[in-house]
């Protein structure tokens, strides 16, 4: 069995959702890479050396663990202590919907035209928009995929309009 699984891919293609339905199923707790980088949500970023000591920390207490988010870049360090990694990817239209749906619970009439959070929530839709287009300047596949290039453990790919279960289904058969 993998202990120390890292789920990653674009924002809305369900890493969190992923890691916490595993995590369900194995004796693994799952860790959000947001929890981390944010020191207030979606607003302030946490000091780099302060994340990566608080991750790192947590890391090897919890073991078995699911970290699941992106940390490419500040997180580099990290590249050799997973066990495997799963990378999801969601065809670009069906990912920025979820993010929209997404936007909106969290956010309410707050994140339509007029609301408070209307022009944060543009500028976070435009930036998740580069996916798929972006260089590795920004959070984007071409980065995804020079990141994965430098891992010493196995990945798995989970691509496509996969359900949760199918996506379990699939790490689980992986295990197996």
């Amino acid at each position: 069995m993998k202990r120390r699984i890292h789920i990653m891919g674009a924002s809305g293609a369900g890493t969190t959702t992923l890691g916490k339905a595993l995590a369900a199923r194995l004796p693994h707790v799952q860790l959000d890479s947001d929890d981390y980088f944010w020191e207030q949500k979606y607003s302030r970023q946490t000091d780099v050396t302060e994340r990566l000591n608080r991750l790192g920390h947590d890391l090897k207490q919890q073991e078995p663990w699911i970290l699941t988010g992106a940390i490419c870049g500040w997180g580099d360090a990290l590249r050799g202590e997973f066990d495997l990694v799963i990378f999801l990817w969601l065809p670009p239209q069906l990912r920025l919907e979820r993010l929209r749906v997404r936007e909106y619970e969290r956010y309410g009439d707050e994140a339509l035209p007029g609301g408070s959070k209307y022009d944060d929530v543009q500028e976070f839709m435009a930036w998740a928009a580069l996916y798929d287009t972006a260089g590795p300047e920004v959070r984007s596949k071409v980065l995804h995929e020079e990141w994965m290039s430098g891992l010493t453990c196995d990945v798995l790919r989970l691509e496509g309009d996969l359900t949760v279960e199918e996506r379990v289904a699939a790490a689980m058969q992986y295990f197996n």
